[in-house]
C-alpha cells in the first residue's frame, strides 16, 4: 500500500495537468514515460482528484478523437485508463470485426488473459502514435479484471474489437505500443489506409504487402 508520501508527486503532477482546462496534452511515443509501466492505483489521488481525472481523460480522448486512453498517455504513470466507442461503421464492418458500441467506463488496475484460442488481426493505431497504423493479432476474446474508479471489482470476458481495445490500453499501462506487436510490413500512413486498406478485413493489405495472418503464410505477397 503506497503511504501519503508517495501520494503528493502524483497529486501535484494532476493538478498541475487540470490547471490549464480542456483537452490534456498527449504523450507521444519516444516519451519514457510510455515506456516505465506503471504504479498501482491505491487511492494516490483521492475521490476527488480522482473523479476530475477521470473527466479530464475523458474529455481528451472524446476531444482526440479515440476509443481508449490510459493515463501514461498524458504523462501520469499510475494504473488508470478509460475507454468508450460509439461504434459508428457500417454493418459490415461490424460483422467482420465484432466492433460493437462500448459506454463510457473507466479501469482501473486492469489485466487480462486469453479467453480462448482465436486471433484476430486488423489494423490498429494510437494517439500517441499519430499518423500511422499497422496490423495488429490480437486474442479474439479476453477476461477482463480489475476495478472500476469506485473500487468495484471487474471480473468479466470481453470479446470482439471491445477485447482489442481492453488489450491495447492494458499494454500502455505495462510500458508497451501497439507496434511493438504489430505486423511491420503492414506499417501504413492514415492515408493510405483510407485509400488503399479501407476494407473491412486486412486480408488485401496482407496480400500486397507481403505479411501472414493468423493461421496463414507470410514471408512475400500473398496468392491472389
Amino acid at each position: 500500500m503506497a503511504s501519503p508520501a508517495d501520494h503528493a508527486p502524483f497529486v501535484e503532477q494532476v493538478e498541475r495537468l487540470l490547471a490549464v482546462g480542456g483537452p490534456l496534452p498527449i504523450v507521444a511515443a519516444g516519451d519514457p514515460v510510455l515506456r516505465r509501466g506503471t504504479v498501482p492505483y491505491e487511492g494516490q489521488l483521492g475521490p476527488g482528484l480522482l473523479a476530475r481525472f477521470v473527466a479530464a481523460l475523458r474529455t481528451t480522448m472524446r476531444a482526440a478523437p479515440g476509443v481508449g486512453l490510459a493515463a501514461p498517455q498524458v504523462g501520469v504513470a499510475l494504473r488508470i485508463a478509460v475507454v468508450e466507442d460509439p461504434a459508428p461503421v457500417p454493418e459490415e464492418v461490424r460483422m467482420a470485426r465484432g466492433r460493437v458500441p462500448v459506454p463510457f467506463r473507466v479501469l482501473v488496475n486492469p489485466s487480462y488473459e486469453p479467453a480462448g484460442p482465436d486471433r484476430a488481426a486488423f489494423f490498429e493505431g494510437c494517439l500517441s502514435v499519430p499518423g500511422w497504423q499497422a496490423v495488429v493479432a490480437r486474442h479474439a476474446a479476453v477476461r477482463l479484471r480489475g476495478e472500476d474508479e469506485h473500487g468495484r471489482p471487474l471480473d468479466e470476458v470481453v470479446t470482439g474489437w471491445p477485447a482489442r481495445i481492453v488489450q491495447h490500453e492494458t499494454d500502455h499501462l505495462d510500458g508497451m505500443l501497439y507496434v511493438d506487436r504489430a505486423e511491420p510490413r503492414s506499417l501504413s500512413s492514415n492515408d493510405a489506409v483510407v485509400e488503399r486498406w479501407h476494407q473491412p478485413t486486412p486480408d488485401l493489405a496482407a496480400r500486397e504487402l507481403g505479411f501472414g495472418l493468423p493461421g496463414r503464410p507470410s514471408g512475400g505477397p500473398q496468392p491472389r
